[in-house]
């Protein structure tokens, strides 16, 4: 890179220079030539266009998700005719349909574009959720789940990868945890939204758990279709598919270079993620300790998606109004996902960050441990909802500070696929950890939760160490600098 001399035009200005990007035989001269207001007043542009449609996006995602944990509180098992352990099954293959197609949807998110890809996943999914209302036996149960998880997988991969062609690197972790923000919104919204719709059983003649699916199906279908008609393709061309355009020309010439000034990996120089970038992220052992981390620490996200409400139940509180209570803590999250992001971009500094997320989540793991066996149902709900409030926010940052320290832009789009299977992989654990046999307790259940959260702790840990100790010796050696 050559840097001219800084140019002062006032004080606004942002300072000028020259970057060479050299792509085959060409050099790509980019010069700064806007101002820090003008930058400022586009990013707050593409916030309102961008961040909306994919946190809804996420919101629709959870929501069909996760209301059947809601759907348990509504005899949903005896009504299926399906027992708890076959639930769990269920609940394996939705992850599982996740996790096998999750780089593959990344592959295809890749060659056709966020705006067709992501709209046409919500639309499927959208279809499934409101169809799984007439699923009647095991056999129905588990076709529905996994074809769930299979039209869902890539989602959130694809609205990170599609963040990061958008946003500077100090812009990212803060976008990456608003955009979370759509999946704890939902986890809180769905209890008090599942209150309501539940006490429709008996209309028309169907369940309250029929209704609820095919409501927040149908939402999930107009929500495709908005994205479908509204969301902009790309910064080089920010129109949408229907013609929408959103930006002048001069932002659309800012749009692109200001991303591609702050990190030349970002550029797409080719249509297709290569065979070697696919190998190089394999053998990239730095993601190891993050992909650890989410695999292990953000399994009791998904026991709890399944089982708050009816470990709220159990503690002794009204069958339909522990669907509420349990909103409580996931409101709470929302606040500490939003501060973890903001912190972590204002302070540079991601691993921290991710570590005492985790330190605060082990011990209110431990707290629900110790409290399994107590009779004071008001302490149990209270360490239960801080549990809830700590359990992901810290996920986010761990997304933006493994993809932030990748080499290319087809390689972070892999990395984030990889980070994503592995919080749907903790899913798998996660939904296999509170057992027929151990209820009402769960005292093994706790036990479990205590360990993979120990694990993901001690790999957060590792990969702040790694980091510190690679940057020591490429200050000695020269080469490139990992984001701590």
């Amino acid at each position: 890179m050559a840097a001219t001399e800084t140019e002062i035009i006032d004080e606004k200005r942002v300072p000028s220079f020259t970057e060479e990007s050299k792509s085959g035989d060409e050099a790509i001269e980019q010069v700064v030539d806007w101002t820090e207001d003008e930058e400022r007043k586009l990013v707050r542009k593409i916030d309102l266009i961008i961040m909306p449609l994919l946190v809804v996006g996420f919101f629709s995602l959870q929501l069909d998700r996760g209301n059947i944990g809601n759907a348990l509180t509504d005899y949903f098992l005896e009504d299926v005719n399906i027992t708890q352990n076959q639930f769990n099954a269920g609940q394996l293959l939705l992850q599982l349909g996740i996790v096998l197609f999750e780089i593959p949807s990344n592959l295809v998110l890749y060659k056709v574009g966020p705006t067709l890809w992501i709209g046409c996943q919500i639309v499927a999914w959208g279809f499934v959720a409101t169809f799984q209302a007439f699923q009647k036996g095991l056999a129905g149960y588990l076709v529905t789940r996994v074809l769930l998880g299979i039209c869902e997988s890539g989602f959130i991969p694809a609205g990170m990868y599609t963040m990061t062609r958008w946003y500077k690197k100090d812009e990212t972790s803060k976008r990456f945890s608003i955009y979370h923000l759509g999946n704890y919104a939902s986890a809180a919204a769905s209890g008090l939204i599942a209150y309501g719709i539940l006490h429709m059983r008996g209309v028309c003649g169907l369940t309250g758990w029929q209704w609820l699916f095919i409501i927040e199906g149908i939402f999930t279908i107009l929500v495709g279709l908005a994205f479908l008609s509204l969301f902009p393709k790309n910064p080089e061309d920010p129109t949408s598919l229907l013609g929408f355009k959103y930006f002048t020309e001069r932002e659309r010439d800012i749009l692109f270079r200001r991303v591609i000034l702050d990190d030349p990996s970002k550029e797409h120089k080719h249509t297709t993620i290569k065979k070697q970038e696919i190998l190089d992220t394999f053998k990239n052992w730095t993601i190891l300790p993050h992909f650890i981390a989410a695999l292990t620490a953000m399994a009791p996200a998904t026991t709890f998606v399944g089982y708050a409400p009816s470990l709220v139940y159990s503690y002794g509180y009204d069958r339909l109004k522990s669907n509420a209570l349990v909103t409580i803590g996931v409101w709470l999250l929302l606040c500490t996902t939003v501060l973890w992001g903001y912190l972590a971009d204002r302070l540079g500094r991601r691993g921290p960050m991710v570590t005492s997320g985790l330190v605060i989540l082990w011990g209110f793991t431990l707290g629900s441990r110790i409290l399994a066996t107590s009779t004071n149902r008001d302490l149990k709900f209270a360490i239960l909802t801080l549990g809830i409030t700590f359990n992901a926010g810290w996920h986010p940052v761990n997304t933006s500070w493994a993809a932030l320290n990748a080499k290319s832009a087809g390689e972070r789009s892999i990395t984030i696929a990889l980070m994503v299977m592995a919080a749907n992989a903790a899913g798998i654990i996660g939904s296999q950890l509170f057992r027929e046999n151990d209820k009402p307790l769960y005292v093994k259940g706790w036990t479990a939760i205590l360990v993979v959260v120990t694990v993901g702790l001690v790999a957060s840990v590792f990969a702040n160490l790694q980091y510190f100790f690679l940057n020591r010796r490429q200050k000695r050696v020269g080469g490139r600098t990992y984001h701590p």
